[in-house]
């Protein structure tokens, strides 16, 4: 990544500063002023900006934008600021409103302010535009690449869970801000949920909040606490689905009381280009997908490799390789013959499983279905010596992450669109049966690779192959669950220079567009699942970093579904 000149960094920080402050002026509930800032709500100049008509439309219903959980400790400051707040409202801001004379200038730059907003840019948001992409993938944002969705006027949910992640919540915030711009500010609803962070995770939030109130953008900013005070008491798996599903409730909320529905959620996570999250969105729409996910690539030993090997599994249910951003074409991440040539064109591809970064899930395809995020439940405590070891059976349910039991759920979810409606078939619960183990291996000596702490090196260790008894009725004989990986859209984490990235991957982009032909971009044959897949568990609690170990279990849809 080039180096940002220090003016550029003090310059951002006091503008984050000043709209901090300036939603707290607005927002500010103990003024004692005669001149509240609710008096001039009947301007409605936010309203003018995103429109009046729309279903989030946060003038109107004011419960579209809320926080919950603030850190409100008293500061020694508290007192100072608030005078001053309330001071240069009473003087400077409440009269420009006011004055006949004026109040022309101050709409005026109230509406330059939103524009300044909307095109706001993080410290890495902003080298997305130079970014080499295949196909034409990096034009300008405000550019008509993207008129298709916009014309849309379609409802999209970002879902964002965030533990400790200050090093990179700035870009995450000019990305939404981008994406509000290109689909609509009023098209776009936002869940942060803050976890248990440690760090300025807390401060940022306040800056996100500032920034999607002046927007009009809808959102809910949620902070809660640990499920454990001590780290090695916690089951990771059953963490990552608790947040997960509290992102989720504002989705789920305005589904079921207020039959609003969005077209998509996109699970925002590490930092992605806008442009590459509406590709992905392309992607998702063109095939009718129910999860669409990027590549996540972490810097390791002065390499670039694929990240998140966990929970990424290719339509034969194999592990990706951990390979690097300039592998040759007989060792990139899938290990499918299908796949891995679809990778080296840098087209979509199908797989058993993913998440990798920004993913996109299609809501009527799976949240409301009823599927939730899940995890299995006969972990070990290691933290307690009362609780003694659990003896675990063959075909014992894998103790992956909650994204590899919603994985299958879809499969399983999918299947059941093959039965008449008249015909009753038990709501799914996925099981693998065990056919095949290996035996266990070490920790994961990379655990600080990007979001791979929970992912264990490419195994020397020969997998035994033993034929597997049929499966009773085979898994193509069902409508396949569309779960896809798109190559163009990157995720990186703190550390890892994107640029450079981007050229080891798509060299200078200059792929012609005209190549992304129907038959490329859209799947036309989709694979059943596969009868077995490589299970990478988390069988004792310790958190993230905790020791995995590895099966390969069978994975029979008929099973589940009888």
């Amino acid at each position: 990544m080039a180096f940002i000149p220090r003016r550029h960094l003090l310059t951002k920080v006091f503008i984050a500063l000043a709209l901090v402050l300036g939603v707290k002026l607005v927002l500010s509930p103990h003024s004692s002023s005669s001149l509240e800032p609710s008096v001039f709500q009947s301007y409605n100049v936010f309203e003018r900006v995103t429109g009046v008509n729309k279903i989030l439309n946060v003038r109107k219903y004011k419960f579209l934008q809320g926080r919950t959980g603030r850190d409100v400790r008293k500061d020694i400051l508290d007192d100072v600021i608030a005078d001053g707040v309330t001071d240069y409202w009473n003087r400077f801001q409440a009269p420009l409103i006011m004055g006949k004379d004026t109040a022309h200038a101050d709409l005026q730059n109230v509406l330059t302010a939103v524009e300044s907003l909307l095109s706001l840019n993080g410290w890495v948001a902003a080298y997305c535009p130079t970014l080499a992409r295949p196909f034409g993938q990096n034009k300008n944002v405000d550019e008509d690449a993207y008129d298709d969705l916009a014309n849309d006027d379609r409802l999209y949910f970002v879902a964002m869970a965030i533990h400790s992640a200050d090093h990179f919540l700035v870009d995450q915030l000019a990305v939404i801000v981008q994406l509000a711009k290109r689909l609509g500010t009023s098209n776009v609803f936002v869940s942060m949920l803050d976890y248990d962070s440690t760090d300025s995770t807390a401060t940022l939030t306040d800056l996100c909040e500032a920034v999607l109130t002046l927007l009009g953008v809808s959102f809910r900013i949620r902070r809660v606490p640990g499920m454990t005070e001590d780290a090695t008491a916690a089951y990771y798996p059953l963490e990552e689905a608790y947040m997960r599903n509290l992102a989720l409730e504002p989705l789920l909320e305005l589904y079921q009381k207020r039959e609003v529905e969005f077209h998509r959620v996109i699970w925002l996570k590490g930092f992605t280009c806008p442009n590459d999250i509406l590709e992905t969105l392309r992607v998702s729409v063109a095939n009718e997908a129910a999860m669409v996910c990027g590549m996540d690539w972490a810097e390791s030993n002065g390499q670039f490799i694929f990240s998140d090997r966990w929970r990424t599994r290719d339509i034969h249910g194999d592990q990706f390789r951990q390979s690097t951003s300039s592998a040759k074409p007989d060792a990139v991440p899938p290990r499918d013959e299908s796949g891995a040539a679809r990778y080296i064109q840098h087209l979509p591809f199908q797989v058993f499983c993913c998440e990798s970064g920004t993913h996109i899930v299609d809501p009527a395809q799976s949240y409301y279905k009823g599927l939730k995020y899940r995890c299995g439940i006969d972990f070990h405590n290691a933290s307690s010596s009362s609780d003694s070891v659990l003896t675990r059976a063959a075909d014992a349910p894998c103790l992956d992450s909650s994204q590899a039991w919603f994985c299958r759920d879809l499969w399983i979810s999918n299947a059941l669109n093959d039965f008449p409606e008249d015909e009753v078939v038990p709501t799914p619960e996925v099981q693998p049966l065990s056919r095949r183990q290996v035996p266990d291996e070490e920790p994961d000596a990379d655990v600080n690779a990007g979001s791979d702490y929970d992912a264990m090196p490419d195994s020397d260790v020969p997998i035994d192959v033993l034929p597997a008894a049929p499966l009773s009725v085979p898994n193509s004989a069902y409508t396949p669950a569309r779960i896809l990986v798109n190559p163009r859209c990157v995720t990186t984490y703190a550390g890892v220079s994107h640029t450079q990235l981007a050229l080891d991957l798509f060299g200078t982009g200059d792929d012609d567009e005209a190549q992304v032909n129907a038959t490329k971009y859209v799947l036309e044959d989709w694979d059943g699942a596969p009868e077995s897949f490589v299970c990478q568990e988390q069988r004792q609690t310790g958190g993230r970093k905790a020791a995995k170990t590895q099966r390969l279990l069978g994975f029979a849809i008929h099973d589940e579904l009888r």
